[in-house]
């Protein structure tokens, strides 16, 4: 990629100075334009002219700094008017890139009048001047030639603009390289935040370009395996479990009745617990197909299901919202969130927007709500808002955290808070 890089610039800089020969070659010699002084007096007296003059009136001009050209070009324009030369300033602009020289008067010899007005008036001006002349009523007019782009001027401009139009789609081709892989990089980067179980990059274009990608797609597989060993061995764990409980469970039969129910009630809350860790696992590392779904049908789905088991839930109506993803998790997902609600506080509200490229779901409800210091706990596994020991009104404490993971291996995520009016309301973002 470097000698690619390195040899379109090559490219470039050759067509520019390619170019820059082209303009060497083509452009004339410029050549200042000619005024006389009886055209600078006709401009001052207002008659009509083909030349570029623009003339103002001003009650005071600076005196220009003197040059011998000046002097000689207000004698003869003084003696055209027939005025003393102090009623005449003649100026002329100085090149940006050259530093005004400074003449010594004493040095110079003065002008001798042109013989005749006529002789004064076909004294040449060479370039651009600026004249002002002093009216009887003490106010000055000035007459300046305003051809700022001759000819040649506008040849060197075109051709500027041809030169960068040249060298235009190579610098295209040079940002499109070296921003395609780039761009690649960032959607596969929001891809594996959405989806760990996307397909890997594929593999091409310059070395270093296919050698960065196949470090990703490697960074990719061993943080899907890193995940699944940790869920593997979690699961295994839960799993076993079972086997000294049920063992535990026969050798109490020979136990006193209040001892074995006890024991009893205990075991049967580990089997709960372990159910519930099992089904964690499987919903967290489980990544099902994905595909385009209408939120709004799937959340129909969940509130219809448990209306028609009796539960107070109401869906707010509005239009279909489609997203990429997959309808099992994000309906376990919905399932849980409003089963908290009915839990903690016996109804829920859900509503569904699309705004700002998110679909936004949100469940309310009117319970007591959650202890502010709790917030931001409420997602972690096995953690209960509700103190008491009770599984049957406290639940095992996975459903939030449940809820959070298929939230954000969808790329969006799920947040709570305390309602001003009473209860929670749990908010799910999604990208559409």
């Amino acid at each position: 990629m470097f000698l690619r890089v390195f040899a379109l610039m090559v490219v470039c800089v050759a067509v520019t100075q390619l170019m820059n020969f082209g303009l060497l070659i083509a452009v004339q010699t410029p050549t200042a334009k000619l005024y006389t002084v009886g055209q600078a007096i006709d401009a001052l007296q207002g008659k009509p002219s083909d030349d570029d003059f623009s003339v103002s009136k001003a009650a005071h001009v600076d005196e220009p700094h003197w040059t011998p050209r000046g002097e000689r070009t207000e004698v003869a324009m003084a003696k055209a008017l027939g005025v003393p030369v102090e009623r005449v300033l003649i100026s002329f602009p100085t090149p940006m890139l050259t530093r005004e020289k400074i003449y010594d008067r004493a040095s110079v010899p003065r002008p001798v009048a042109p013989p005749s007005i006529q002789a004064a008036r076909d004294v040449i001006i060479t370039g651009d001047f600026t004249a002002s002349f002093r009216t009887a009523d003490g106010q000055w007019e000035t007459v300046t030639t305003s051809s700022i782009f001759e000819p040649w001027r506008w040849f060197v401009l075109w051709w500027l603009i041809l030169s960068a139009a040249a060298v235009a789609p190579f610098a295209w081709a040079l940002a499109h390289r070296l921003a395609k892989p780039i761009g690649t990089f960032a959607e596969a980067a929001e891809r594996l935040g959405r989806d760990p179980r996307a397909a890997p990059i594929a593999i091409g274009g310059p070395p270093e370009i296919a050698e960065a990608a196949a470090a990703f797609n490697r960074m990719q597989a061993r943080l899907n395996r890193y995940v699944d060993d940790r869920a593997t061995v979690v699961g295994a764990v839960a799993h076993d479990l079972r086997t000294p409980l049920m063992r535990l469970g026969l050798r109490l039969e020979a136990a006193p009745d209040a001892l074995r129910q006890a024991c009893e009630g205990d075991i049967r809350d580990m089997e709960a617990m372990i159910s519930a860790t099992l089904s964690y696992l499987r919903d967290t590392s489980k990544q099902g197909a994905r595909k385009p779904l209408d939120l709004r049908s799937l959340a129909e789905t969940v509130t219809d299901d448990l209306g028609d088991r009796g539960e107070p839930v109401t869906l707010a109506p509005g239009e279909p919202v489609v997203i990429e993803g997959n309808s099992p998790a994000l309906k376990a997902m919905l399932n849980n969130l409003i089963l908290n609600a009915l839990k903690y506080a016996g109804s829920a509200d859900v509503s569904l927007v699309e705004a700002e490229g998110q679909a936004m779901i949100e469940v309310r409800d009117d319970g007591p709500g959650i202890a502010p210091e709790d917030i931001d706990r409420v997602f972690e596994p096995f953690f209960r808002g509700e103190r008491s020991r009770n599984r049957d009104t406290g639940g095992i404490g996975l459903g939030l955290a449940s809820a959070r993971a298929v939230a954000r291996a969808h790329g969006g995520d799920v947040t709570i808070r305390n309602r001003d009016g009473g209860g929670i309301s749990a908010l799910v973002t999604l990208p559409v």
